[in-house]
């Protein structure tokens, strides 16, 4: 073997047996507090990069957080789903649900969307249920960063800044939802909860995944055109291994 390419074959060799060494002490994960959840193959994700797939999860799992924090305000503040319907708090999640679902406009947010919906949502004067106008709010604003889309494919393409952007918007409306209050000098909304007699923090650690995706997100996005780069380089390093040798 040539002299210069024996550093490099050194290094390989060792990264092979640390990456076989650790496969093979490992032993089974504990799961008594749930197992990893896989979901089943679909032909539409042949149509998909890695990044595609992890930017769908990642919308899937975001709105998924809106709908949980959709019905722990509601819980927490019953008068706002009365306002938007009268029969039950799981038929005024399902409207909220269906609107997103549907990118239908949301009646009370006087046809705003994206930050413009969430600054309405969150302004002290609002009148409507501020619940359904903010979760509403918090997903069009994500779909809006994602190109207006829920699911990628090939043909896609994503802005990691409008990504990243998205993630400090919903750290400015948390925010603003436990520090302003509304004309009567009352919390917009109440979520989380600190007294002597119970901490609730869920809705923080809720939306804190939330902002974790996205930030995730917008840096793989980021690091896939170096990444490309590199893998060619790596490619072309170990082609030289990979050429068949003469034997006579």
């Amino acid at each position: 073997m040539p002299a210069q390419r024996r550093p490099l074959f050194i290094l390989l060799s060792g990264l092979t047996a640390l990456l076989l060494g650790g496969c093979s002490t490992m032993g089974p994960a504990p799961v008594h507090r749930g197992e990893t959840q896989v979901a089943p193959m679909t032909g539409s994700e042949l149509a998909q990069s890695d990044v595609n797939r992890m930017a769908t999860l990642g919308m899937r799992d975001n709105l998924d957080s809106l709908y949980r924090l959709l019905d722990k305000l509601y819980r927490r503040n019953p008068a706002e789903w009365r306002k938007t319907s009268s029969i039950s708090r799981e038929a005024a999640i399902e409207r909220v649900r269906s609107a997103i679902d549907s990118r239908t406009p949301w009646p009370e947010l006087q046809g705003k969307r994206d930050i413009a919906a969430l600054s309405l949502a969150l302004s002290a004067d609002f009148r409507g249920d501020r619940v359904a106008a903010f979760i509403y709010a918090s997903a069009d604003m994500l779909i809006v960063a994602h190109d207006g889309k829920t699911t990628f494919y090939l043909v896609d393409g994503l802005d990691a800044q409008y990504v990243y952007n998205a993630a400090r918007n919903i750290e400015t409306a948390v925010w603003l939802l436990a520090t302003r209050r509304n004309t009567t000098g009352q919390p917009l909304l109440l979520a989380d909860e600190i007294s002597e007699r119970e901490r609730n923090l869920s809705f923080e650690r809720e939306f804190g995944k939330v902002i974790g995706r996205l930030d995730l997100l917008s840096s793989v996005l980021t690091e896939r055109y170096r990444r490309a780069v590199i893998t060619y380089m790596q490619n072309l390093a170990g082609a030289s291994f990979l050429q068949f040798l003469p034997v006579r």
